[in-house]
């Protein structure tokens, strides 16, 4: 019987398209991954992040890969097979991190890293639906093998649910107008097509001389909404802190103002902080804290990253290292 890397490297060849991982080299520094060491990556899309953790580790040490997309993770494993069995690709989500951890008997690791966006090999293909640059099915999930479809979600929301997903996880200003006419134009049609849906919004709303299409945040917040993206966030961030030993560090690179947010207040609260009430003269709760900040401010690309790689723009990267334990 196969390894599970094997039988992925077998089941997909690695792409010819090239992938691009975000703040790579921030990532890295920011980790400081030791050698012989063990990492995880909980998003491993199209390898570049393990690949370079890979490296970091050496020869003696050891990456776990994570992805829900398991068309990315065949195609990671295939593109990390020289790494033979020093690479073990997981297909789960990565709030499943506690529960893959004690099922494989990992203990604690020095690094876990969690890049929450989407790899160019997921946008670019017409058939997952995410963008609206080629005309394809508006599917939008990460996981094909279950749960419902993009367009499944826009056959049966009603009205006011739909302005609420547009409001609260597009960010949209127009979120009424927009989900009024998109419920219009389906109640004269089936919206089926990233196509479709582009241009019921573009008529509605449209585009002008900025450089963001005005359909960009109805497809962020569907795309959202799809594979329930912020649920269970700040779970697990904390389980991915609690997972290292100490010293070991964690990083994250959210995408949007949603998940860099949570990431943010999540390692605020991590960190040693007084809990008790203002009227007590001094503290008395001796709440310790498990992580401290690596970095304050959040690391954005650099402007030779965002030339090579103008996606990279909307990245934040911030990370946490684990406290020594209480004794």
């Amino acid at each position: 019987m196969l390894s599970e890397a094997a039988a992925m490297t077998n089941s997909i060849e690695p792409p010819d398209i090239p992938h691009r991982p975000v703040l790579l080299r921030e990532s890295l520094d920011l980790l400081s991954v030791p050698r012989g060491g063990m990492a995880i990556d909980c998003t491993v899309g199209g390898g570049g992040h393990a690949r370079a953790l890979l490296e970091a580790v050496g020869p003696s040490g050891r990456v776990v890969g994570l992805d829900r997309d398991a068309e990315s993770l065949a195609r990671a494993a295939g593109a990390l097979r020289d790494f033979e069995d020093r690479f073990l690709p997981i297909h789960a989500d990565y709030r499943d991190l506690s529960r893959i951890a004690a099922e494989r008997g990992l203990g604690r690791v020095d690094a876990i890293l969690a890049d929450f966006g989407f790899s160019s090999l997921q946008m670019d293909d017409p058939g997952r639906g995410f963008s609206f640059s080629a005309d394809g099915p508006l599917d939008m999930r990460l996981d094909r093998s279950q749960g419902e479809t993009a367009a499944d979600l826009l056959a049966t929301v009603d009205e006011t649910e739909l302005t609420r997903l547009l409001r609260q996880y597009g960010e949209e200003p127009r979120a009424p107008r927009l989900a009024r006419a998109i419920l219009r134009a389906r109640s004269a049609e089936p919206i089926r097509t990233t196509r479709q849906l582009a241009n019921i919004v573009e008529k509605t709303s449209p585009r002008t001389s900025g450089r963001i299409h005005p359909a960009t945040r109805v497809f962020q917040a569907l795309r959202i909404a799809v594979n329930d993206e912020l649920e269970g966030l700040e779970r697990f961030i904390e389980e991915a802190c609690r997972l290292l030993i100490p010293g070991g560090r964690a990083a994250f690179i959210a995408f949007h103002s949603l998940e860099d947010r949570k990431v943010k207040q999540t390692l605020v609260r991590l960190v040693p902080h007084c809990v008790c009430p203002p009227s007590l003269p001094r503290c008395v709760c001796g709440t310790p804290g498990i992580v401290d900040l690596v970095n304050r401010k959040a690391v954005r690309p650099s402007d030779a990253e965002l030339r090579a790689n103008p996606r990279a723009r909307s990245a934040r990267l911030r990370a946490a290292r684990r406290r020594e334990e209480q004794a």
